[in-house]
């Protein structure tokens, strides 16, 4: 009975969610006709768009890298199937309703073939915790430089702000979980936890991996820069540096609010009101350069799509 209750409820939230990517793409298009987003797409922007592709792939490969580095336990895994698991995630990324259902898919898959369950979700979970942090970093480093360009309002920051704390205590709370005691009605129902704690808790130990691993969030952030920067350039559009930051981080965090299908519709609406209320950049310019983002995601999908493919066979 619980389960059908649980069942009706996630299946009500993810009704409501397609309602808001829905919604959201068609109140944008009504506003902003497609034919005027499709004026700023030609031929010329090619070499934009394969940058992106070459920029998406290397992503894909830091990511392998950061992830087989943070697997401190267990057998010594091939980077080209750290490689393959991390293209299974985006394929389920693009198909599960949230930006995390990849990161489970893939983690839990490679944990049950290789029998380190909770080793792969502790190292997939903190390293999508130190991608967020190294957002943060560049956030706070560029933030000064952009306000003296644009009126940012004060709320975006603030919403920086408490998100960089959230992410802080999640840290501290995934390193000293083992410090951390559980009522014994919650273990009894979720046997798992004290495998994840002791999985967390034993990167104490390993502060050099933890470090390395950091490093290559901060690659995985600046790679990320460059592409929303090749967006704008595909379109005919040069962004401050500082305001493509600050602007491309906060579009990160209010797309990750679990109110649509991935961010999907949301992102764009966020998208034209920074870059077009702040910088009163033409919306039509603004949304065409949006959905270029699209490309790249499909072909890391493909990939995925062709590991599941091989695998089945």
């Amino acid at each position: 009975m619980a389960t059908d209750k649980t069942v009706s409820k996630l299946f009500i939230k993810r009704i409501f969610q397609l309602l808001v990517s829905v919604g959201g793409f068609a109140y944008i298009f009504y506003k902003i006709p497609l034919a005027s987003v499709a004026e700023n797409w030609s031929l010329g922007m090619t070499p934009w768009i394969l940058a992106t592709l070459v920029a998406a792939t290397l992503i894909m490969a830091i990511q392998a890298n950061r992830w087989k580095g943070l697997s401190v336990q267990g057998p010594e895994i091939p980077f080209k199937t750290y490689y393959a698991y991390t293209a299974m995630g985006y394929f389920f990324n693009n198909l599960l309703p949230t930006g995390f259902g990849g990161d489970a898919v893939k983690s839990l898959a490679f944990g049950k073939k290789f029998n380190q369950t909770s080793q792969s979700i502790s190292a997939v979970f903190l390293a999508r915790i130190q991608g967020l942090l190294a957002m943060f970093l560049c956030f706070f480093i560029a933030l000064p430089f952009a306000l003296n360009k644009a009126e940012i309002p004060f709320t975006y920051t603030l919403v920086m702000t408490i998100a960089l704390l959230v992410c802080m205590v999640i840290v501290v709370l995934c390193l000293f979980s083992d410090k951390i005691p559980v009522p014994a009605f919650i273990l009894n129902k979720l046997t798992f936890i004290p495998k994840m704690q002791k999985s967390l808790s034993i990167y104490r130990q390993y502060k050099k991996q933890v470090l390395l691993s950091s490093l290559d969030s901060l690659w995985l952030q600046l790679l990320t820069l460059f592409m929303a920067y090749a967006y704008f350039k595909a379109v005919g559009q040069s962004i401050d540096i500082s305001i493509l930051v600050v602007f491309t981080s906060i579009t990160t965090i209010v797309s990750m609010l679990p109110i649509s299908l991935n961010g999907i519709g949301v992102r764009e609406g966020v998208q034209v009101a920074l870059f077009t209320g702040i910088l009163g950049i033409p919306a039509p310019v603004v949304l065409s350069a949006g959905l270029l983002g699209y490309i790249p995601l499909l072909f890391q999908a493909a990939q995925g799509a062709v590991v599941l493919i091989i695998t089945k066979k």
